[in-house]
């Protein structure tokens, strides 16, 4: 065994990340979205290039509010449920393909534990695409500035944001921050219900699952449960920053649950209320007959993470051990 390697296998539900990843299959589909036809938009001259020039018509029929899916099917499927991973707020799926320092993202960690692994760029998010009409989305989009995802995302305080001076013991990587910011991208704020039809539409596609979703991605998923209790097998939240308005024991009896959270949950009021929020929708799961795991990673002796633990230092860590309650989930 390579040196270092048998650490790596220390955690349960670990694999070696050395090693290339055989693939019996990849691609990706569309899922959802509606048809709309654009009336009233005015006619305007536009060049594609200096010599490409047409009169541009916007009034049309389109299609919006589609998810965009990709699929890895590892040569060595170990696991019988596909794992799907969900963004969070103005992220794309390519939060799970890589770290911005570079090191390899939980997408090949959990395909070398033998998932099939779906990754969902949702509504509006990455090659889903989004609409440019008013008629469309009412809402004028937002994007996050660096100041914001520094003090957000629990890097460090927002007074010291100008130095960079991270809070002590912190995991994400500092000096990879504005390899970072590129994965920001436009967000509606009143699209939560098309975003939820775009996944329940994936989830149509994909079948029964196991999902992992991210902050803003934890109301979407705990939503699609209740819409789709079949499909949705078992749920891990991330730092999840929304849930569905009710429990509903139909959709959660013996199903398993796996809430994560990182470091410095104190250092904003938002967070202190996030966290205090998913505590109880955590147990208003169990009341409902859940199996539900809560993971204070600081409490566990797991200090210095930020809302991106996949991209924290220690992040192959952490994969290994949502890999291990996975694999004890389904022996339950």
């Amino acid at each position: 065994m390579p040196a270092g390697q048998a650490g790596r296998q220390a955690v349960s539900g670990s694999a070696p990340t050395d090693e290339p990843i055989a693939l019996a299959d990849v691609g990706s589909f569309y899922a959802g979205g509606r048809a709309v036809r654009i009336e009233g938009e005015p006619v305007r001259e536009i060049a594609f290039t200096r010599a490409a020039s047409l009169s541009y018509d916007p009034n049309g029929l389109y299609r919006f509010e589609q998810a965009y899916v990709q699929y890895f099917v590892p040569a060595r499927l170990a696991q019988p449920l596909p794992l799907v991973l969900l963004h969070g707020g103005g992220m794309t799926g390519a939060m799970w393909e890589h770290t911005p320092d570079g090191r390899p993202g939980w997408l090949r960690h959990f395909l070398r534990l033998g998932h099939a692994v779906y990754v969902v760029d949702n509504v509006e998010r990455g090659r889903a695409g989004w609409a440019p009409f008013t008629q469309v989305w009412p809402d004028a989009p937002i994007m996050r500035t660096a100041e914001e995802s520094w003090s957000l995302f629990r890097f460090g305080r927002a007074e010291d944001f100008a130095s960079r001076r991270a809070f002590d013991g912190q995991r994400f990587p500092v000096a990879a921050f504005d390899a970072f910011l590129p994965q920001a991208v436009p967000r509606w704020p009143g699209n939560n219900d098309a975003a939820l039809r775009g996944f329940c539409a994936a989830l149509d596609r994909i079948g029964p699952c196991l999902v992992l979703a991210h902050s803003h991605g934890g109301e979407v998923a705990f939503r699609a449960l209740h819409e789709r209790p079949a499909l949705v097998r078992g749920l891990i939240g991330i730092e999840p920053s929304g849930f569905s308005e009710a429990v509903q024991a139909a959709a959660v009896t013996d199903k398993p649950f796996l809430f994560v959270y990182g470091d410095y949950l104190d250092a904003t009021p938002l967070w202190t209320r996030l966290a205090a929020s998913g505590e109880a929708y955590a147990a208003a799961l169990a009341a409902q007959g859940a199996r539900v795991e809560m993971w204070k990673l600081a409490d566990m002796g797991i200090a210095g993470n930020s809302h991106m633990l996949m991209m924290d230092d220690n992040s192959e860590e952490l994969a290994a051990r949502v890999g291990g309650w996975i694999m004890r989930a389904r022996a339950a």
